[in-house]
């Protein structure tokens, strides 16, 4: 799972972050809460990615449900029957 870290943060400890990323997978970088970065292993370097790490990663990553605003529902006016 990747790991959240504050862009101050990360840069007083970028080497960390490199080696977390190399160790553990992608770590994200914020600028007041959203993410803006991602540092991420240069394929073959540190551990190896399992193909579906990809998918597994865009699910983890995914905007929550919370996270849409859904516009308003209208009514819908009912189909009449066909052959009529």
């Amino acid at each position: 799972m990747s790991a959240v870290w504050q862009v101050q943060e990360a840069k007083n400890h970028f080497s960390e972050v490199i080696d977390r990323a190399l160790r553990e997978g992608p770590q994200t970088v914020t600028r007041h809460g959203k993410p803006v970065v991602r540092v991420v292993a240069v394929e073959g370097e540190g551990t190896a990615l399992r193909s579906d790490d990809g998918f597994i990663e865009f699910l983890l990553n995914a905007p929550k449900a919370d996270d849409f605003e859904l516009p308003e529902r209208t009514s819908i006016k009912p189909l009449e029957p066909l052959g009529e």
